[in-house]
């Protein structure tokens, strides 16, 4: 690998889990700084943020994760899959990024330590006008919702789309993404969000404590659904002829299979529906992080940060991100 002029210590302070449980085996502790492989990148971490992935591989549920974490303690030490931040070293097949770029994406763990090692396409270079913060919340929630509109949904300037769970770290990404293409947005979320979610630019916001978006009368091209609290019929019932319906998550009280057997509920029901069903997981690619970065840019995109973090708050952080309420994002700083 090639470093620049002040290579990076050997050792660094990060928040570790060595064992599956809740939040609280976590724990700050001393470990080796990464060495980037080949087709990797050195960074040096100036802010990430949390996601609910971290919590399923922390308490390792549903149980299924396990299967390509480790069955009985946990391969992926560090949480964090966001990184912003500043290429300090590179592999020898690293061909486009080089020492002292700014970057942002998406990384397999590691955002709550000061280094980490990502491969070079799961990162892009990070506009100069945009802060490290703002960046470092981007990676997960902002390629989910945009593979969640753009590549599955297929929004075209014009359509109708429905956000179900538009507060959230996705949600509040989707609703912007959403109105950037085009799109005329009804957001829902609860009552303490209405605000927060209209000052992204949703055209309706509905409070589901006081209304119910299926019995409104309102027909959706696409429906991005980031809960998964509604039934299959239900989900059917409001879509357009030729609508898309997109599942990012669904109920989490199995805890073997997760979400699966709602998922699969839904697919079968829309089999039979004049409407497609849409299920994923987001993945990094750099056409996606290029989109991002514009509307970061561009100031069409800027993400919602509840608060931020030091490596000491994130074990908190990481447990009210398993209560499945969290407001927005929350961003994590490496100190």
């Amino acid at each position: 690998m090639s470093n620049n002029h002040e290579s990076p210590p050997q050792h660094m302070r990060a928040v570790v889990g060595r064992r599956y449980g809740t939040a609280d085996v976590l724990a700050i502790e001393s470990v080796p700084v990464p060495t980037p492989t080949k087709d990797q990148v050195l960074v040096a971490v100036m802010a990430s943020s949390l996601n609910a992935l971290d919590w399923h591989f922390i308490t390792g549920t549903p149980y299924l994760i396990r299967l390509m974490n480790g069955l009985r303690t946990p391969k992926r030490l560090v949480p964090g899959a966001d990184v912003a931040g500043t290429v300090v070293a590179i592999g020898p097949d690293v061909a486009h990024l080089k020492v002292g770029d700014d970057v942002f994406g998406e990384c397999s763990g590691g955002g709550c330590s000061p280094y980490l090692t990502v491969r070079e396409g799961a990162v892009v270079i990070k506009p100069p006008t945009v802060s490290f913060a703002d960046a470092g919340a981007t990676g997960v929630a902002g390629l989910t919702a945009v593979q969640a509109l753009r590549t599955h949904g297929k929004v075209q300037p014009g359509d109708h789309v429905v956000i179900n769970g538009a507060a959230g770290g996705v949600g509040t990404f989707a609703v912007q993404i959403a109105k950037a293409m085009g799109a005329t947005v009804t957001a829902v979320c609860s009552g303490r969000n209405v605000d927060l979610v209209r000052s992204l630019g949703a055209d309706t916001v509905i409070d589901y404590t006081t209304a119910d978006f299926v019995d409104g009368g309102s027909r959706f091209d696409v429906m991005v659904d980031n809960v998964g609290n509604r039934s299959s019929s239900e989900c059917v019932s409001v879509m357009r002829p030729g609508g898309r319906y997109v599942a990012v998550s669904g109920p989490k009280a199995n805890k073997w299979l997760g979400p699966i057997p709602h998922i699969a509920r839904l697919a079968l029901a829309f089999r039979r529906a004049n409407a497609t069903f849409h299920q994923f997981t987001a993945s990094p690619n750099e056409a996606d992080l290029a989109f991002l970065a514009e509307l970061l840019e561009q100031g069409n995109l800027v993400p919602a940060i509840d608060r931020t973090v030091a490596l000491d708050g994130v074990a908190e952080a990481i447990a009210e991100v398993g209560r499945g309420h969290t407001r927005a994002k929350i961003g994590v700083i490496p100190t």
